[in-house]
């Protein structure tokens, strides 16, 4: 099959996801500044899952770029990645109106590091698709960090979850540019 349709489907769900993301917002339930302050942590996760769902998209049409055709396996795995971003609305309604109680925010991080795992598996199909060895997605630096730092959040959560925050911050801003795909070993990156 050919790349396009998937993509074209992938753009969709990630566009519905977003969509429903900012219709969980809730508006301030006054006019003064102590209920626009109220909301603020929820605008605050919103914009950080935004952030994290336009990582996803741009990285995924990177990882897309050097491959024409797709099989059963790509679409399984490209599934499996929509799946886990599907429930960032959910996990960031949950923690926009408990942003400092540790079960939400743990879920948050897990969800996190589930859409990061089933990322590395679409990279590494893709990968042998193109027909390349894309094992050095799995030993890349910047994955091995951002999957033990995932983990490392969540444990967190469950004590300081506003470090688990922040800590999702900063792995969001390691990951604002997207690798390059495709590059040969020898080349800078």
């Amino acid at each position: 099959m050919k790349k396009t349709r998937l993509e074209a489907f992938s753009d969709g769900v990630i566009a519905v996801i977003l969509t429903i993301m900012v219709l969980e917002l809730t508006p301030p339930h006054g006019t003064s500044a102590g209920d626009m302050l109220a909301v603020i942590p929820g605008w605050l996760r919103y914009a950080l899952s935004f952030v994290y769902v336009g990582i996803y998209w741009v990285n995924h049409h990177a990882l897309f770029e050097p491959v024409e055709r797709v099989d059963w396996a790509t679409l399984w795995a490209n599934l499996h990645l929509l799946f886990w971003m599907s429930l960032i609305p959910f996990v960031t309604a949950w923690v926009a109106e408990h942003p400092m109680a540790p079960a939400p925010v743990a879920l948050y991080g897990v969800v996190l590091f589930l859409c990061s795992v089933s990322f590395l598996l679409l990279s590494w199909r893709l990968g042998y698709l193109a027909g390349r060895d894309h094992a050095h997605t799995w030993q890349n630096r910047k994955n091995q960090l951002s999957l033990a730092v995932y983990a490392l959040a969540v444990l967190v959560s469950l004590w300081q979850p506003l470090l688990a925050a922040l800590i999702h911050v900063l792995l969001a801003v390691l990951w604002l540019v997207p690798n390059r795909i495709g590059r040969s070993a020898g080349e800078p990156g």
